[in-house]
């Protein structure tokens, strides 16, 4: 669990806090200027920094990418443009309606909105939970906290604004299982019983808002009980409506499945990866690709649908059939080791995914040394049966035994990986000769 700063120094609701109360919170903190991309003399007096920011910094956490979100009245997207033009870095303008506009520097996004409002306690009264309505006033050191953020994160309890805020933005019942995850929060049950009374309105949210909260759950140790949290108050029922109490303890033992793998360091890194580079902000591991295996539909095709429907990118949703594909050969390996022949093309049908495949292995009961002996061979990129390489190719057949394109090519192809795999054959020279024999 996150520490505290020294919470019993802070002042009651609605009040300004002295510098030496945030002592500890501003050292390498995103409420210190000294970790900006820019000058503190580029803010206004009237610009105040908010959000998770603030929360994060106020329980000792820190990121390496630095996300700020900035209020003031007026003038937020001619702020942002200047900050930008200044530091030649990413300008971009999120919403022009509302007034919203962000610097992208290469370790950090920076947010400038206008106010809501006519003060900001209006603003911050907008919010969807109280430890995220809290204000930070850099050029003063002051603390603004109308709706008693602060005492909720010294209970370590998330707790929504209103019922009200909740409905705005329906996104917000299931953010509240992400954050209270991230947090190890409990969620207040006045603010559960609101979520259930709202869980309906999740239908209204685009598929890839979902996505991103559903991954992010999936993707923390602490997600499954707080993803249980969820189904049992309704939040999931219309995006993963196969959702169960099975699937649930499939979830359970894919995480003690990471945690009997986490003692060999190069698993664990393996687990973490992803076969291509991740964008910022997004949630990409085995663990999850694993994890989505547990709950989604046995059968590919309903699984592929479900994928779709969720708007996961085409990379991802290869990646995750492939573990679901791999389900006969986990089935196989549970009763005894693969053979040269079978392991040969088991490698050939996971690829990538075998960190994700290891995972659900184990937590279908599958000998974890039997996991791990193919786990080994995966890990030596020039294993000749984890990463078998063809030995002919139809073009090779082609330009030596002067064949014609055709069926036939395709089927000496088979011929060749099956004897391959069986060990008869490893090298071109010896598959060449083969052919030769078996034509005539």
């Amino acid at each position: 669990m996150s520490q505290l700063p020294n919470l019993d120094l802070l002042r009651p609701l609605n009040s300004c806090l002295p510098p030496s109360c945030l002592q500890s919170a501003l050292m390498a903190s995103a409420l210190s200027p000294k970790t900006w991309p820019f000058a503190i003399d580029l803010l206004p007096e009237t610009a105040y920094l908010v959000g998770g920011s603030v929360r994060d910094a106020l329980l000792h956490r820190q990121a390496d990418y630095l996300d700020l979100d900035f209020v003031l009245p007026e003038g937020a997207i001619a702020l942002a443009s200047t900050i930008a033009k200044r530091y030649k870095v990413g300008f971009v303008v999120l919403d022009t309606e509302n007034q919203i506009a962000r610097a992208v520097f290469e370790r950090a996004t920076i947010d400038f909105a206008q106010q809501v409002g006519p003060t900001l306690e209006t603003d911050l009264r907008r919010r969807d939970f109280t430890i995220n309505a809290i204000a930070y006033h850099p050029q003063t050191n002051a603390l603004i906290d109308p709706l008693a953020g602060i005492q909720d994160l010294e209970h370590q309890t998330l707790r929504m604004v209103s019922a009200e805020n909740l409905a705005d933005d329906p996104l917000r019942l299931l953010r509240a299982y992400r954050q209270a995850a991230q947090l190890q929060f409990a969620i207040a049950p006045s603010t559960r019983a609101a979520i259930r009374q709202l869980a309906a309105r999740l239908d209204r949210v685009a598929a890839e808002r979902v996505r991103h909260e559903i991954d992010a759950l999936l993707s923390q140790p602490s997600g499954t009980s707080y993803l249980r949290l969820a189904w049992e108050d309704g939040v999931l029922s219309f995006w993963l409506p196969q959702l169960g109490d099975a699937q649930l303890q499939q979830l359970m033992a894919i995480d003690r499945a990471v945690e009997r793998l986490k003692p060999r360091a190069d698993y664990a890194q393996q687990l973490q990866t992803w076969k291509s580079p991740v964008p910022a902000g997004h949630y990409r591991s085995w663990i999850k690709a694993a994890k989505l295996t547990q709950i989604l539909p046995a059968e590919p095709d309903l699984a592929e649908a479900q994928l779709a429907r969720l708007k996961y990118s085409r990379s991802e949703t290869q990646a995750v059939l492939k573990v679901i594909q791999a389900q006969p050969y986990l089935e196989q390996l549970a009763a005894s080791h693969l053979s040269r022949c079978e392991a040969h093309f088991f490698f050939k049908s996971v690829g990538s995914s075998l960190p994700a495949v290891a995972l659900a292995a184990i937590a279908q009961g599958v000998p974890q040394a039997r996991v791990e002996a193919l786990f080994d061979r995966y890990l030596i990129g020039d294993d000749p049966i984890a990463h078998p390489r063809p030995l002919l190719t139809g073009r090779d057949l082609m330009q030596h035994l002067q064949l014609k394109p055709g069926p036939q090519i395709g089927e000496l192809l088979s011929e060749i990986e099956l004897a391959q795999a069986e060990g008869r054959l490893n090298s071109a020279a010896a598959a060449l000769d083969w052919v030769k024999t078996q034509r005539h």
